[in-house]
């Protein structure tokens, strides 16, 4: 039996809750901010930005969105911080600092 996250909490034992390994709901969910344990943070540089959208397909967590042809703002609720963006981007358009909290 799978339960959502969001239905998981302290009362319920652990026999009701979804096996190891068992993925029951997408790492992107708005629920799930995945983005928390990241020590770098891309930073968007919209000036140097040539949209040609080689940043998005190369995050592994989708934190670039895309709408109407026009990537936006990272998704930082989501955004682990890799620099994978950074790395790809032939333009210099992305930069990464270290996180304040």
């Amino acid at each position: 039996m799978s339960r959502l996250a969001k239905d998981i909490n302290e009362q319920i034992p652990w026999q009701e809750i979804s096996p190891g390994g068992e993925i029951c709901e997408g790492g992107t969910a708005r629920l799930v901010r995945t983005g928390d344990w990241r020590s770098d943070v891309p930073v968007w540089e919209r000036d140097k930005c040539k949209q040609c959208l080689l940043c998005a397909p190369f995050c592994p967590d989708s934190s670039i969105p895309v709408t109407d042809g026009k990537r936006g703002e990272f998704d930082l609720d989501h955004c682990k911080g890799c620099g994978i963006c950074w790395k790809v981007c032939p333009f210099q358009a992305i930069h990464m600092e270290k996180e304040v909290r």
